[in-house]
């Protein structure tokens, strides 16, 4: 009796909730349409203003969704200008930010004694705000150039340099040196010098914490591009436009700028998602 129970335990077939678990290409539609269904709900909540009524606001502060659309179709130059403007820095500070943590990251995983110091650094920078190193680097870069636009680009390419090249250090630094104990015997076994282990080894293994890295610095160069043009000299990029016009009272034109923010942020990650998608296959 107890045998036909456990075959038919065996036997039994799987619910369609662990089926739905188990199946990739559910889960590959799963992380398509659940947020596209939590913005739906969102947009019908904020469009049908019970946002307003739960956080007791109007729509002069919380504009509607067709209004903030309107501004931004009738002000396209402006934010297509506006937003070259952001994205150059963040693009800019990213490159060099990331390259410059890579190289720190390189020089302590191949010498350990003196390089150790440098993801230490890296770390201490990653802790510092944005909204307190941007105004010191912005009187720093007063004498680079007589152009206030110039030396405005500089200093705000500076901060995103600095939040990057700690994100990709610190990650990159995990790569390169928590690797299988025997792959780095058989290269001591071969007597292969530090070079070949470095490009053979070391510098695959750090490829997924790489593209990790870039997870966090692509919005992060995004978002301290505009939180350092609140402090800039030249009045430009979309965090200029979003303080100047929260402080002229402008509120929908502000919210329009916000939405700008947003979209650049989800076309960057898309971006980076499609690049690791195709560069990292067999890491999947």
């Amino acid at each position: 009796m107890e045998k036909e129970i456990r075959l038919q335990k065996i036997g039994r077939r799987k619910s369609l909730r662990q089926r739905a678990k188990e199946s990739k290409k559910w889960q590959k539609i799963t992380t398509v349409v659940y947020p596209l269904i939590f913005g739906a709900v969102l947009v019908g909540l904020w469009q049908g203003q019970i946002l307003h009524g739960w956080f007791h606001t109007d729509t002069f502060t919380l504009p509607l969704l067709n209004k903030i659309g309107e501004i931004m179709r009738d002000n396209m130059d402006k934010i297509l200008e506006n937003t070259g403007a952001t994205v150059s820095v963040a693009v800019i500070g990213l490159v060099i930010g990331s390259l410059l943590g890579y190289l720190v990251a390189v020089l302590a995983a191949l010498f350990p004694k003196i390089g150790m110091g440098g993801p230490a650094v890296l770390g201490a920078f990653a802790s510092v705000p944005v909204v307190a190193i941007a105004p010191v680097l912005n009187n720093w870069t007063k004498d680079l150039s007589d152009e206030a636009s110039i030396r405005s680009m500089i200093s705000k390419i500076i901060v995103v340099t600095l939040i990057c090249a700690a994100d990709m250090g610190l990650n990159a630094y995990r790569g390169l040196t928590e690797i299988k104990p025997f792959s780095e015997d058989l290269m001591a076994i071969y007597a292969a010098p530090k070079r070949t282990t470095l490009w053979k080894l070391r510098l695959p293994n750090s490829l997924p914490y790489v593209f990790t890295a870039l997870k966090v610095s692509v919005p992060a160069s995004i978002m301290t591009a505009i939180v350092s043009e609140y402090f800039a000299e030249y009045i430009t990029g979309v965090g200029r436009q979003i303080r100047e016009n929260i402080v002229l009272a402008q509120y929908a034109t502000a919210w329009a700028y916000i939405a700008t923010a947003c979209l650049i942020g989800i076309a960057a990650y898309m971006i980076l998602m499609a690049f690791q998608s195709i560069l990292l296959r067999r890491y999947s």
